[in-house]
């Protein structure tokens, strides 16, 4: 049978999965249905690491029946009723207007208290704004073929129309499919995303957690009982310089990296290493840069692995920075106190640049940390913010 035909019979086949299972589906206009409910932890997790405060059950379900947003959440009902079957108007439906998400934030700010699950320094609002806005990034580029910002690395790739619906195809029968612990009955927007994620085969957000285990078990056992006194810097970042050659686990610049840094912390007054880089260039590659790291200080340089912490998701500098304070919070390092930034002398100068400022107003919406004075060509004083610990899912692969 031409490939075609295979192809057309596995679309007919997904979309009378979609239709045809009332038991085990959540109608586009009614609550889920809980028979024969499964627990699916690669969407458990992404749910949790993009949507911390919307994808938990205990936010949205004390505020839906408020007026004003179940009023909303009738009309999108609708709106994906009224596409039948018409997956790009279905994707389309599934996108949240500007009024939908001001009074989605403002009912929900009304209802839920700061220390809320998901909530951050800048309140239950900003984070609603947040992570709709993230949903709506992750459906026009997965769904509808928007370009990411960083076309590179980012995104679905290219990929041919039939591959194209396919996927949507999937990720609309997915997203029906009732699993444990999902909003699906709140509105089912927030798990199409996530299937969205998942038929593209872009879980990079999720490719290490939970993260305070494996790699960094050592680090954070020794954390415990650290004395974060006894240090002149509680920790170093070492910054990601990705390879851009197929199959090469580090660049050459990340080599010269890694002597630095092993030389400065041989000094004897940092208490952690922390590096900072994912998955990114090449794109797809199947190295993250901050384990390859790990591996080379351990294996190289005789450092032990329980003063390493690999931050693995940033594939910026920006991200490296705010991702490294992230890693700071989960040992518990104080983030009042000056660390040192450690990297080539040409990134270095870039860090300390108001280009480099300006990027992280642009792309983050605050500044990841106060950049203090120069110590060497390679080495810069920085104390992070706790604005870091935002998750932003408008990143989708990194939030």
């Amino acid at each position: 049978m031409a490939r075609t035909a295979h192809l057309a019979l596995a679309l007919a086949g997904v979309a009378a999965l979609a239709g045809a299972l009332p038991f085990a589906t959540v109608p586009a206009h009614a609550g889920a249905v809980r028979t024969g409910v499964v627990r699916d932890r690669v969407s458990e997790r992404l749910s949790q690491r993009l949507f911390p405060l919307l994808g938990d059950a205990r936010n949205v379900r004390s505020a839906q029946a408020e007026p004003a947003l179940a009023q909303i959440l009738a009309a999108r009902a609708a709106r994906r009723d009224s596409c039948a079957r018409d997956l790009v108007c279905l994707a389309y439906s599934q996108i949240w207007s500007e009024a939908e998400i001001a009074t989605s934030a403002q009912v929900l700010a009304a209802r839920l208290d700061a220390k809320a699950p998901g909530v951050f320094d800048d309140g239950v609002a900003a984070q609603v704004r947040r992570e709709l806005a993230g949903l709506n990034t992750i459906i026009r580029t997965y769904a509808l073929g928007a370009r990411p910002v960083y076309t590179e690395i980012d995104g679905a790739g290219a990929i041919d129309a039939r591959e194209r619906e396919a996927r949507l195809q999937g990720a609309s029968g997915l997203s029906r499919v009732v699993r444990e612990g999902s909003v699906q009955d709140f509105d089912p927007s927030l798990e199409f995303a996530i299937a969205l994620l998942d038929t593209s085969d872009r879980t990079d957000a999720i490719g290490y957690e939970p993260i305070a285990e494996g790699l960094n078990a050592p680090a954070m056992a020794r954390a415990k009982g650290f004395d974060w006194s006894a240090t002149t810097y509680p920790a170093m970042i070492l910054t990601g310089i990705g390879p851009e050659v197929e199959g090469q686990p580090l660049s050459p610049l990340g080599k010269y990296h890694l002597r630095v840094a092993a030389t400065r912390f041989a000094h004897g007054d940092i208490g952690f290493i922390v590096l900072s880089g994912g998955r990114a260039h090449p794109r797809e590659t199947r190295f993250a840069e901050a384990e390859e790291m790990r591996r080379a200080l351990i294996e190289r340089y005789a450092i032990a692995p329980e003063a390493i912490v690999i931050e693995p998701y940033a594939r910026h500098t920006t991200t490296n920075l705010r991702n490294a304070a992230r890693r700071l919070a989960m040992l518990g390092a104080p983030l009042d106190r000056p660390m040192l930034i450690v990297s080539n002398a040409g990134q270095s100068a870039y860090i300390q640049s108001a280009a480099f400022t300006q990027r992280n107003t642009d792309e983050l919406g605050y500044q990841p940390g106060t950049v203090g004075q120069r110590l060497s060509p390679t080495a810069l004083e920085f104390t992070p913010s706790r604005r870091s610990l935002r998750v932003d899912p408008r990143d989708p692969l990194d939030p």
